[in-house]
């Protein structure tokens, strides 16, 4: 069954097969999941909910169902977090890419410019809610205490994606202040002309990187044969 680009049957299969011990395995998969699922719709923060949500309720489904007992549990969600939080960060960074285009061409001052600022900003908080709804609504009652401790972890330590969004919005914000003291600023028309369809133009930025890591990573196998 597909629910937001996600194959949740195969998830569901994967998380009640799969043992705590092949937890480098599973993160993959939820990752590489999540990605693709991103790819097929606009990157909006509502899209990015969805998905994050119908992964946390595979993952949940198939737990259910695994033979191991609450600590292989929480070590399995700690994963699925673990897996959703790489592929954001590949959201943050085709973010970046895209502001970045809309910085050095001047457009830095639009109230879409600013928007999207503020999205990359409460992607680890908009993360953890829609976790932490989907866990619930799952209505699974032997998960909520793995759950509630896996998030518990993760908000402690921090998501790699939270690191990054406040990084790039550092960096951004700077190079957006310094463009406009330097004078460098597009009409408004000519700025929103170029922030349309935003969310379309970061889904083709996302789409360009994994096709860049997935060619990358076919020249060095090929390159280690003999």
């Amino acid at each position: 069954m597909m629910k937001a680009g996600i194959d949740q049957d195969a998830l569901i299969k994967l998380f009640a097969e799969t043992s705590a011990k092949q937890g480098e395995a599973l993160r993959g998969a939820v990752r590489d999941a999540t990605i693709k699922a991103l790819q097929q719709r606009e990157l909006t923060m509502e899209n990015i909910k969805k998905v994050v949500q119908a992964v946390t309720t595979a993952a949940s489904a198939g737990t259910a169902k695994n033979a191991g007992g609450p600590a292989a549990f929480e070590a399995m969600l700690s994963d699925a977090l673990t897996g959703m939080d790489a592929a954001l960060l590949q959201a943050v960074e085709a973010n970046h890419k895209a502001l970045q285009q809309v910085v050095d061409h001047g457009a830095a001052q639009d109230k879409q410019f600013k928007a999207a600022m503020t999205q990359i900003e409460k992607m680890e908080e908009q993360f953890f809610g829609a976790v932490a709804k989907a866990a619930q609504s799952a209505g699974v009652s032997a998960l909520q205490q793995p759950w509630n401790q896996a998030l518990a972890a993760m908000r402690s330590k921090g998501t790699e994606t939270g690191a990054q969004a406040t990084q790039v919005v550092t960096d951004l914000t700077t190079q957006a202040q310094e463009a406009l003291r330097q004078g460098r600023a597009m009409t408004a028309r000519a700025a929103q002309t170029m922030l349309e369809g935003y969310a379309a133009v970061v889904r083709g930025v996302l789409i360009g990187m994994s096709e860049g890591m997935s060619q990358g990573g076919a020249k060095k196998t090929g390159s280690g044969k003999t």
